[in-house]
């Protein structure tokens, strides 16, 4: 059986995918190629992408021997679910492979606001020895705000709790004996309105749907407290950027880290990129070399899990 790959790949979930005899077709690049990549599906039995790739009705189409789809971590927004649904063609995902290495994004965020190591080293080597600008502030007793209670969020609440931080969230799904909830103690409201209000730091844990789609924007940037800040390391398109970029302008709110952006690359005019107190990063948060193995080797296992007609607890 021959397998299409799309978009970037760690070579142990190639090695893995040889070594059980399968024929491998790797370009990363071929995302960029729609009109190549419409030809060339039709011979593959599996297609494995990452989030450039559209899976669309019109690419499902063509390749009528496709028997799954894979992709390389968790968000699904560029996957016609439903479409591949009707088809028959089941996708499976990289359930929890990345939750880890976003959830240490989250924390790294929290400490570059509290002890900004990086700014005094550069004031000290250009010949200053400031040590009141640079004290910084504790997390201990300050308040983490999770909107989204799933595997990322409960990681992270975990290790904000260690810091002494108290940990609050708001998801109209969650039940009050999840494991979040009634183990690791974070504290559910019943509102975003309660939670933006109440929180020193905000992160966003939720999927890009049309209830998520500008989730935050003015109104709710203009609920937060002038000191707190944002974290989305989600979805580009639940946070309302042009809403987002004035407020950071008009200091609503202090300060904001993106790892995701409705268009990637960020656009050369986007308006963030005026903003001093905006850290916007590549789409890297879920990128540690230690979780790409992970979601190489996971996707590649239940893909074949899939073709040989086993069961798999990764599809969606």
């Amino acid at each position: 059986m021959k397998i299409l790959i799309t978009e970037l790949i760690w070579k142990e979930g190639i090695e893995e995918l040889i070594n059980n005899g399968y024929h491998v077709d790797y370009d990363e690049n071929l995302w960029r190629n729609r009109e190549e990549l419409l030809k060339k599906i039709n011979n593959y039995d599996a297609l494995i992408v990452r989030n450039q790739t559209k899976v669309d009705q019109e690419l499902l189409a063509a390749g009528p021997q496709l028997k799954v789809i894979g992709r390389l971590g968790v968000g699904l927004d560029n996957i016609d679910i439903q479409s591949a649904k009707k088809m028959g063609i089941p996708v499976v995902y990289a359930k929890n492979a990345n939750a880890t290495s976003v959830a240490e994004y989250v924390l790294t965020a929290l400490l570059s606001v509290s002890r900004p190591l990086h700014f005094a080293d550069y004031d000290v080597r250009k010949g200053n020895w400031d040590r009141k600008t640079y004290t910084g502030l504790e997390l201990a007793g300050k308040t983490l705000g999770l909107i989204g209670l799933g595997e990322i969020s409960h990681r992270v609440a975990k290790r904000s709790l260690s810091f002494g931080m108290n940990v609050i969230g708001y998801d109209p799904f969650i039940a009050d004996y999840d494991h979040i909830v009634s183990e690791t103690g974070v504290q559910v409201k019943e509102s975003l309105a309660d939670l933006l209000t109440e929180s020193d730091f905000i992160s966003l844990h939720v999927p890009l749907t049309p209830s998520t789609k500008y989730l935050i924007s003015e109104t709710e940037l203009q609920s937060m407290r002038a000191t707190s800040y944002i974290i989305n390391t989600s979805r580009g398109g639940i946070v309302n950027e042009r809403d987002l970029a004035a407020a950071l302008r008009r200091g609503t709110i202090a300060g904001a880290f993106l790892d995701v952006l409705e268009m990637e690359p960020i656009h050369p005019a986007s308006e963030l990129l005026t903003c001093s107190n905006a850290v916007i990063t590549p789409h890297i948060a879920g990128l540690t070399q230690e979780s790409q193995i992970r979601t190489s080797i996971l996707v590649a296992k239940e893909v074949g899990k899939v073709m040989k007609n086993q069961p798999s607890l990764c599809v969606i």
